[in-house]
């Protein structure tokens, strides 16, 4: 257990209290790009104080009250950022929501919360977010300044341009409420997590202190901020350590956006790690890749060459979170010189748990040590828990789910299992409700087994399945390659979940894999907006087929 003398909350700078400081003292140094039709657009420290402030007088002129929930939909852009320090400089409640959300979740964060007004802006796909706004005409919604966007009663830049900066400085306390995140929610309907200031400041800060800043460092934020990590991790260290920030400008740019801004800072998630491999090995197949590597006056070169096809030949630190990831995914980006450092957190955690850093690749497969200020210790159960000053304030409207949240000691039930090694390292075996009853009545943990099975193969997903079936079935999504054989795909396929089986309790062993034919997608309710993968959803799907397995075939491709 890792414990560190605390300092008091209330010595924290809060997140807009440092953009005013920034300004006052950097007003001149460029602190957000944005890339608009293949243009650049900076704002300075004094131009995102400045909007921010005007914003807080547009809002009062709107007739919104400090406290009033206001929602933020859109993708990354200068103006998310801008628009939540408005929200905190106005004594507002933010309420994020992820761009990629279907109405139903959008409609739930909005009256559960019961936000006022609604900001939009950057959307691939904008269905949803017109049917709310059809729907629910009373609420105040603002555009944000990009093509595409739905339209909106008010547009920012004319609120921004026709309003002065605020005077108004709110005192917010350590405990005042600063947002409600909903939960991506691998079950049912999301969540609303109420976080602090003082939770946030104090995670944000211990994560700028632990990971230290340099000077010529640069941020790239693009993965979603409705997301906890990319608003602690990127927004949060970035207005408290006052570091240069970039985004992209869409999903087709973005290579090109990632190798002008040159991040020193870079966290992905698993899902994107593996992309980027796949692009690696499109470009150098695997074998070609181990001859050069082994040549001594190429390897260095070669390692540089792919690093700098990424745009990540400036980064000194490089992170993964939000979902589980291959330890041989790790061990493979090791081999060609890049360090993923792996964090683990939650919403309810602020992100801020446990890290690999400084990176260590004798400990790839753990999630690091607790960080600084952080309590972890593992239940008799196996459940992990956590304690320490940047926790969540409990679900808004939600008492009894809050109360379970926590033990008697302010222990918080994180609903992960894991063990913690000798010196500190923490494994994680998985979610508590991931585990399932076969209809043997023998219980099976899933994580594991896939975690053993991504070792030894190359798929793009892979779900293990068995609640009230005969044994565990394995759906997986093969990687899409050129020249794809199915037969000796298929064979390749035998000889590992054999291998796997062969270590496995009777119960637990895979009776079949059924390839997948369409891709995971958060539009087919299969994957959460931070890609983890609805398990529940698969096993209701996949139930028919698992309980009629054919007793002759390990392996079944979907029509």
């Amino acid at each position: 257990m890792n414990k560190i003398n605390q300092n008091p909350i209330s010595e924290l700078v809060l997140p807009h209290e440092m953009i005013l400081k920034w300004s006052q003292e950097r007003p001149n140094d460029v602190y957000l790009t944005q890339p608009i039709n293949r243009e650049i657009k900076e704002f300075t420290y004094f131009d995102v104080a400045d909007q921010a402030l005007s914003l807080v007088s547009a809002l009062r002129g709107l007739g919104l009250k400090p406290k009033d929930k206001i929602a933020l939909l859109s993708k990354n852009c200068a103006e998310w950022f801008i628009t939540d320090l408005a929200l905190m400089l106005g004594d507002y409640v933010s309420v994020p929501i992820f761009p990629t959300a279907g109405s139903d979740t959008i409609e739930h964060c909005i009256t559960h919360s019961e936000a006022k007004a609604i900001i939009v802006g950057k959307l691939d796909d904008d269905k949803a977010t017109i049917e709310i706004l059809n729907k629910f005409s009373d609420l105040i919604s603002i555009g944000l300044p990009y093509q595409g966007v739905p339209a909106c009663q008010h547009q920012f830049d004319e609120l921004v341009d026709s309003h002065p900066p605020s005077e108004e400085r709110p005192e917010h306390s350590s405990d005042t409420l600063m947002s409600i995140v909903y939960t991506s929610g691998t079950s049912g309907l999301p969540k609303g997590a109420m976080l602090t200031y003082g939770g946030f400041a104090w995670c944000a800060s211990k994560i700028v202190e632990h990971i230290g800043l340099e000077a010529d460092d640069r941020l790239f934020s693009y993965l979603p901020l409705a997301h906890i990590t990319e608003r602690v991790y990127v927004f949060g260290s970035s207005v408290l350590g006052g570091v240069p920030t970039g985004f992209a400008e869409n999903l087709d740019t973005f290579i090109d956006d990632v190798k002008a801004h040159q991040p020193t800072l870079f966290i992905s998630v698993p899902r994107l790690w593996t992309v980027f491999q796949q692009r690696i090995l499109e470009k150098m197949p695997q074998r070609k890749l181990n001859i050069l590597l082994a040549i001594p006056f190429l390897n260095n070169i070669v390692k540089k060459k792919i690093i700098a096809g990424l745009g990540l030949d400036k980064a000194r630190v490089l992170g993964c979170g939000s979902a589980p990831i291959s330890p041989a995914l790790l061990h493979w980006y090791h081999s060609i010189g890049m360090n993923i450092t792996e964090a683990w957190g939650m919403t309810e955690t602020f992100a801020y748990s446990t890290i690999n850093y400084p990176f260590r690749a004798d400990k790839i497969g753990t999630v690091g040590t607790a960080g600084p200020g952080v309590d972890i210790k593992i239940a008799s159960d196996q459940e992990i828990m956590v304690k320490g000053n940047g926790l969540f304030a409990g679900y808004y409207k939600n008492e009894e789910a809050t109360k379970e949240s926590f033990d008697n000691d302010g222990w918080l039930h994180t609903g992960d299992i894991g063990n913690i090694d000798d010196e500190g390292y923490l494994s994680i075996e998985g979610r508590k409700k991931d585990t399932f009853k076969t209809s043997k009545g023998k219980f099976v943990s899933p994580v594991p087994i896939e975690k053993k099975i991504f070792e030894h193969s190359r798929v793009e997903m892979m779900c293990l399945i068995g609640l009230g079936l005969p044994a565990p079935i394995l759906l997986v999504i093969p990687h899409s390659f050129k020249n794809f054989d199915r037969k000796r795909y298929e064979r390749k396929t035998i000889k590992i979940i054999e291998m796997i089986n062969a270590d496995l309790e009777s119960h637990a062993k895979i009776k079949g894999v059924l390839m997948i034919k369409e891709p995971w997608t958060i539009e087919n309710n299969v994957l959460t907006p931070t890609l983890k993968i609805k398990r529940h959803v698969l096993e209701k799907k996949y139930h028919d087929i698992g309980a009629a397995w054919p007793k002759d075939k390990l392996v079944v491709w979907e029509d």
